[in-house]
């Protein structure tokens, strides 16, 4: 079985942080290590972590890209696992990942965030004004499903062809997003309810968290120049569907 590392950035979440950690001890394919990468909290995030078992990794510099990207370098897993502070995966969710990764085109996986706090209405306004159109309008813009930073899981020689691309240094960059940017639009990615996990609904908490957002991924976009451009990565994916369903068909003679 690949080995797991899960990395989770944090920041003055130690609330979140505790019952994310509990989740991942109760999985039904326990990770080989777990890597909190703590972005400057003042809060106690970090003994949380340490009291866990989890490995500390202090990234002063602000900035959820580039925390991010200091627990993928450290990860030593074949597969690595992002989640956010605030995700509660549920006990086969690593299992799942796995088995979803277990076919070798699969470069990497996702799953949606459903909200833990407010009932149904909450749940109908989260799914209509945030998640859907998340999933909907960037798999119409990068050729392919987006991963979710809440929510996913890659394989390690992935993060390794891609890292030198990744925008790690921007604050500004929504990491999932510019993540998704730098996985080239003829490999495949899957997303799959059975990865949904539990997640705060801080995304719908104001109208300003919703604008920053919104800004950010605009911003993404921008700082991805042509790598980010619709039509090229369309023209991309074509390309290569074609390719291998040629070779299919030479295969089959």
């Amino acid at each position: 079985m690949p080995t797991v590392s899960v990395v989770v950035p944090v920041l003055d979440d130690a609330v979140h942080l505790r019952r994310c950690l509990d989740a991942l001890a109760a999985q039904s394919v326990i990770p080989d290590e777990v890597i909190v990468v703590d972005n400057g909290s003042r809060d106690d995030s970090a003994e949380v972590a340490s009291a866990a078992g989890a490995i500390v990794l202090t990234e002063r510099v602000r900035g959820i890209a580039r925390a991010s990207a200091r627990g993928y370098d450290r990860a030593s897993g074949d597969v690595i696992v992002r989640l956010d502070a605030d995700s509660v995966p549920p006990p086969g969710w690593i299992a799942d990942a796995l088995r979803l990764l277990a076919d070798p085109e699969v470069v990497a996986v996702t799953g949606p965030g459903r909200p833990r706090e407010g009932g149904p209405v909450v749940h109908r306004v989260w799914n209509a004004v945030y998640m859907r159109p998340y999933f909907v309008l960037m798999w119409a813009a990068l050729g392919r499903p987006p991963l979710f930073g809440s929510a996913m899981a890659m394989r390690r020689e992935t993060w390794l062809v891609i890292r030198s691309r990744a925008n790690r240094d921007d604050a500004e960059v929504h990491d999932d997003v510019d993540l998704s940017m730098q996985l080239d639009p003829g490999w495949r990615v899957v997303a799959d309810r059975a990865l949904t996990v539990q997640v705060s609904a801080r995304p719908l908490s104001s109208l300003s968290s919703a604008l920053t957002r919104t800004r950010r991924a605009f911003h993404t976009f921008r700082v991805n120049g042509r790598r980010a451009n619709p039509v090229r990565r369309w023209a991309r994916r074509y390309r290569v569907t074609a390719r291998q369903q040629a070779a299919a068909r030479w295969t089959r003679r």
